[in-house]
């Protein structure tokens, strides 16, 4: 069976080996899809190459004429960097291939590159994803996707194995990023109101684990109110599934957007603060919920307990990680 899928299906390039990356190609790997994989750092590669994906030393390597590429990578200028250039791999998809971007980035550069692209005859599609590392592996990852009606057809059963829930917005490869930095401001408008809540129980003397169980078993008894609610009480940030960083890269693509067509966004401006204190604070690298302990400090709370792995400042920043 494993030789029929191989015969069958198509070579995929795939560039992007981070914490959502690693585990999309694994499991396209599995269903049967001949791998050609970039990663800046190679080691995290060791796994696909053991089953059988070939690890290139750039990133044209991964292109083929008419090919498929994928990309998940940190944020727009990393994704220019590693596909631009005359002999970059999109380049090399000429004639008539498509790139897969599933980066979250700013609707305008997702329109900058579809523009690119076309002019060389290369389509580009947006397909952001949402998920943690343990969605991804399971192959549960939900897709935002935009672009031309072919190459989405074409690409769709890659992406039915990357995720259980593939949502098409269109034409417009920018509308699926603007979808999913809006999600992304609902998920971290959902962490602010979570660290406001529990501080306001905990110093009124309420237990803010019990009251953190009740909240995800009632009204908002969903994954984000239930999984974060618990790393919030129990201060685990480490290890990050999506770091603070990234959070605040997210938060300014969201007010970036707004700003484009005067969305006023006041809560996106609390919660770049938020974000930008935890960095300030050395939290970048830890998980993004760690913005609520912003929330306790100014109420005057101290962190309940120091990450596990970093070292935290006399006001509570994180000054080196030791994991």
């Amino acid at each position: 069976m494993a030789g029929e899928q191989h015969s069958t299906l198509p070579t995929v390039g795939f560039i992007g080996l981070g914490n959502m990356g690693l585990p999309m190609a694994t499991n396209l790997l599995k269903a049967g899809y001949r791998l050609r994989v970039f990663n800046r750092t190679p080691e995290r590669a060791a796994s696909l190459v053991a089953g059988g994906a070939k690890l290139e030393s750039r990133p044209a390597g991964v292109a083929l004429p008419g090919g498929i590429l994928i990309t998940s990578l940190a944020n727009d200028q990393v994704l220019q960097q590693l596909i631009g250039g005359e002999d970059g791999p999109i380049t090399c998809l000429v004639p008539a291939g498509i790139h897969v971007s599933m980066s979250t980035i700013s609707p305008a550069t997702a329109l900058k590159l579809a523009e690119d692209h076309e002019r060389i005859g290369v389509t580009y599609l947006a397909a952001p994803i949402l998920g943690r590392p343990e969605v991804a592996a399971a192959g549960e990852l939900s897709v935002f996707l935009a672009g031309p009606a072919a190459a989405k057809e074409k690409v769709h059963p890659l992406l039915r194995v990357i995720g259980q829930n593939v949502f098409d917005f269109g034409e417009s490869p920018a509308s699926a990023n603007v979808v999913k930095v809006a999600y992304n401001f609902l998920i971290a408008a959902a962490l602010e109101s979570m660290a406001e809540a529990f501080t306001l129980v905990e110093k009124n003397g309420i237990d803010a684990g019990r009251f953190a169980d009740m909240v995800g078993r009632t009204q908002f008894a969903c994954a984000v109110y239930q999984n974060y609610g618990k790393e919030i009480v129990e201060e685990q940030y480490l290890p990050a599934r999506f770091k603070l960083s990234l959070g605040l890269k997210d938060i300014a693509l969201v007010l970036q957007t707004a700003a484009s067509n005067h969305t006023p966004m006041p809560l996106a401006d609390l919660l770049h603060n938020h974000f930008l204190t935890g960095v300030a604070k050395g939290r970048a690298d830890l998980d993004w919920a760690a913005m609520a302990l912003s929330v306790r400090e100014a109420a005057g709370l101290s962190a309940r307990r120091e990450p596990q792995g970093v070292a935290l400042r006399a006001d509570g920043g994180a000054v080196r990680s030791i994991v």
